[in-house]
């Protein structure tokens, strides 16, 4: 009951601020009351768009990093002749976590979300240096929003194509996704948990060039991408305890921004087998983006609105990969990926294998 009278009073304040500052003007943004109510939806909608980034990046990496490179070319990774036929079609099967943490803005209260997916996928030669790949990459994720009292999770299915086209040391990769989900959001008003139920869609493409020089067992690789993701969320209304329960209207967000960078890598032979070791680090510009207005309603307030957050223009990408390699149509793969911008991090370890034939 405390909690509720507190809720209470820190709307009703904010209320009060929203009319205040409709008729003073402000020489700068203010915070906008309400946006601490729908946070986990706030959160929800970042969470979609990022791991469609994440799912886009992973693509285009396997359609351009150099283990697949070099196995397209030469099978045996320079341990067998140049002449040796190289495998027409292969698949995988992946496994990854994810741990993200956005800090508070505003009135953002912040997050701190945990992804568990796992990834099919088949791909195939169909001419000279032109392969083509499909995936998909099914994941939940359990987002946790403490100071505002809130958490949920998100269900995500994605779909996958990909390409890449070999011409000498270029390389040419693109990927497409398509993305639906269910979000199940849960908010302690302090009378009760109010919760929603609403659907969650993203639809993204990137485009990568890559130039490949190799000295021996050596490679430098750098690399410069777009990409463009657009995430939504349905409109909702919570249930629960009739106590101060939240509408709020649909939300969408879209992002594009260029990728620089370079992978640096070396391979080892030993009794037949291949090891490969790579590492790679990338100039992020997020040089677009933008939010709808969501609207929030909370009875016997005046409705406010509310924008979504994104990340900080500039910042970087980092990761680190080994692959085995025990035939040339058998091979084992791990790799850590990392995402460092001004207000949002986030880690992620995969585990694979791929068979080709």
């Amino acid at each position: 009951m405390v909690r509720a009278i507190a809720m209470a009073i820190a709307l009703a304040i904010g209320a009060i601020s929203s009319a205040e500052a409709q008729l003073v003007p402000s020489p700068s943004p203010t915070p906008t009351p309400g946006i601490t109510i729908i946070s986990s939806d706030i959160s929800a909608n970042q969470a979609v768009g990022n791991l469609g980034s994440s799912f886009l990046e992973r693509l285009a990496g396997q359609a351009t990093n150099g283990v697949d490179r070099i196995g397209r070319g030469n099978p045996g990774g320079g341990g067998a002749s140049e002449a040796t036929e190289a495998p027409k079609f292969r698949a995988w099967v992946e496994g990854y976590g994810l741990s993200s943490r956005t800090d508070a803005q505003g009135d953002f209260a912040g997050d701190r979300r945990t992804t568990w997916g796992g990834v099919a996928g088949i791909g195939a030669t169909v001419g000279p240096g032109v392969n083509f790949g499909l995936s998909v990459d099914q994941s939940r994720s359990k987002i946790d929003v403490p100071l505002a009292f809130q958490w949920a999770t998100l269900d995500l299915t994605q779909v996958g194509a990909s390409f890449s086209i070999d011409k000498g040391p270029w390389t040419l990769a693109g990927a497409f996704v398509h993305g639906f989900g269910k979000v199940n959001s849960n908010r302690d008003t302090g009378a009760g948990i109010a919760v929603a139920d609403y659907n969650a869609a993203l639809d993204g493409g990137i485009v990568e060039l890559d130039y490949y020089w190799m000295k021996d067992e050596f490679r430098i690789v750098p690399k410069i991408a777009l990409e463009y993701v657009r995430s939504s969320t349905d409109a909702f209304t919570e249930q629960g305890a009739a106590f101060f329960l939240v509408t709020a209207s649909n939300a969408t967000a879209e992002r594009a921004r260029a990728l620089i960078g370079a992978e640096v890598g070396r391979y080892f032979i030993f009794d037949r087998k291949i090891l490969d070791l790579s590492a790679y680090g990338k100039f992020i510009d997020n040089f677009h983006q933008s939010f709808s207005t969501v609207t929030v309603s909370i009875p016997g307030f005046q409705p406010v609105s509310v924008q979504g957050i994104g990340e900080s223009r500039y910042g970087a990408d980092a990761g680190a990969a080994a692959s085995l390699s025990l035939t040339n149509s058998f091979r084992l793969y791990a790799r850590y990926d990392g995402k460092f911008r001004e207000h949002f991090q986030s880690h992620q370890g995969l585990a694979g294998l791929e068979v080709r034939w």
